[in-house]
């Protein structure tokens, strides 16, 4: 089966309607991915067809859980994960990715230009020192949830949520959150063509 295929068929298992344009666009960025990847190293997965379940589906998971948000800071995104597939995906949603090292903030500002986002902004710097705010707040695998909010709490306006994209339920790590945050929702997240488990952990201020 061809990328573009799989791309398709996993966007309709995921029950999205996406721009007419958005399939194409994300594949130009996983071609655009596996480029920079051979000498900056910024993804350890390889393959194409792993590429788009591990990376572009699995971001795409989020997209459901993005409505009434009109702002979002992705945290530590690396190669641009999630915050560039949902970039592509919502074009009405601002997105602002803060990465601290500078290799991955470069391929972003690539990624932006050549696809032409407008709607994404990158920032190098340490997301303890970001001032600004969002509606929501989302990392993927970037640190244990006590550790995000502790870094990342700040950037979320007053009823902002902070949306923090898991593998396996992360009951202890629940448990270890600071007392003024909570769990507002969780839920598990399918990601097509992935066995592994995935869930989609919601916080927001006690």
């Amino acid at each position: 089966m061809s990328l573009a295929a799989m791309l398709h068929q996993g966007v309709g298992a995921l029950g999205l309607e996406l721009p007419a344009d958005a399939e194409a666009r994300l594949l130009t960025y996983l071609a655009l991915l596996k480029k920079w990847n051979r000498a900056y190293n910024l993804t350890a997965v390889r393959d194409e067809a792993a590429m788009v379940s591990q990376h572009l589906l699995d971001s795409l998971t989020l997209v459901p859980h993005l409505a009434g948000i009109a702002s979002l800071a992705d945290i530590g995104s690396g190669a641009g994960l999630p915050g560039i597939p949902l970039a592509i995906a919502r074009p009405a949603l601002a997105i602002t990715s803060i990465e601290t090292v500078q290799k991955k903030a470069a391929f972003q500002q690539q990624a932006r230009i050549e696809l032409k986002l407008e709607n994404f902004t990158v920032h190098c710097g340490r997301v303890e020192d970001f001032a600004g705010q969002f509606d929501a707040v989302t990392s993927r695998a970037f640190a244990e949830l006590a550790d995000f909010v502790r870094l990342a709490g700040h950037l979320a306006v007053p009823g902002g949520r902070l949306l923090a994209m898991k593998g396996v339920f992360p009951a202890e790590e629940i448990a270890r959150l600071p007392a003024t945050w909570r769990v507002a929702a969780s839920h598990p997240l399918r990601v097509p063509g992935l066995e592994a488990r995935r869930h989609l952990i919601v916080l927001e201020r006690s």
